[in-house]
């Protein structure tokens, strides 16, 4: 039968009879919203929520940013135990790196302004909720490691925020070198927040940089030779206990800096601030560029 004969499957197509008419509307009908549905899914799944890594030393003043980041307030917070996650938004005047050319009423810049906040316990047995989330970084966009820059001047204090930021360090380069991809993994830049530099002993920014380097020099120091004298107990060959090291940054020799960092795709900057202060919105404006920039 040929499609122009009269009881051909087109011409039934084009017939004014009810199944003619109930398929046509079946289509009109249920082709939109299926396109419609797909559509948003899609985009739903692409348009994620940045989320920053909030870690540090307990005391540092991680969970009162968080507040002020929630809040844009700041009020007593005791040590936290759990992870918690909030939605923030960045404040006005800072702008959003992907949305310079936006205007403000678009929704888009109103989107790209939203971030999530994760803030992780400081204390050391419960780090692990940390670095946890750096084995799989896919949903991290950066880390904020919160210090006091009081507190560092005290060779306990800082021995123990050299050894957790040494840490996380370690584990962005173990993520790097372990990528299967030649393009390698994307990005995680780290903020050194020293906080609380309203204080008389607080330590200026590049004296918290150079103590906190001079710390994680001494860290993979002592960690070298542990895993030396340990390795060659067990071996009796020190040779064989080199290609085991892991080292943070170039070689593991002489002293660390942060620019070692770059070779692995991390930049480290350190900006100070002050989350509690008499001001609204706490002194963190260096925090919320450097936010800005990569948002």
């Amino acid at each position: 039968m040929a499609w122009h004969d009269q009881d051909s499957w087109l011409t039934a197509a084009f017939s004014p009879n009810l199944t003619t008419i109930l398929i046509t509307f079946i289509v009109a009908i249920g082709l939109p919203i299926i396109l419609h549905a797909f559509l948003y899914r899609t985009a739903a799944a692409t348009a994620t929520v940045p989320t920053f890594l909030l870690v540090g030393p307990s005391g540092g003043g991680k969970t009162a940013f968080t507040t002020l980041a929630e809040r844009n307030t700041t009020t007593q917070t005791h040590t936290s135990t759990t992870p918690l996650t909030v939605s923030a938004l960045l404040p006005f005047p800072h702008v959003p790196a992907s949305s310079h050319y936006r205007s403000p009423g678009d929704p888009a810049f109103e989107r790209s302004r939203r971030f999530l906040l994760l803030d992780t316990p400081g204390h050391g047995k419960l780090r692990h909720h940390a670095t946890s989330q750096l084995t799989d970084a896919k949903s991290i966009k950066a880390i904020i490691f919160v210090i006091d820059a009081a507190a560092i001047a005290e060779e306990s204090s800082l021995n123990d925020a050299a050894e957790y930021l040494h840490d996380i360090l370690l584990a962005l380069q173990k993520r790097h070198t372990m990528a299967t991809s030649s393009k390698g993994p994307k990005e995680v830049p780290v903020l050194v927040a020293a906080n609380k530099m309203d204080l008389f002993t607080a330590l200026p920014e590049g004296l918290v940089k150079k103590q906190l380097e001079k710390g994680i020099s001494e860290v993979r120091g002592r960690r070298a030779r542990a895993l030396k004298d340990g390795g060659a107990a067990l071996s009796g060959r020190d040779d064989e206990v080199d290609e085991e090291r892991e080292w943070l940054g170039e070689g593991g020799e002489g002293s660390f800096d942060f620019g070692m960092m770059a070779e692995v795709g991390t930049t480290v900057d350190v900006l100070g601030g002050n989350v509690v202060s008499g001001k609204e919105g706490g002194e963190v404006g260096k925090w919320w560029e450097w936010i800005a920039e990569h948002l």
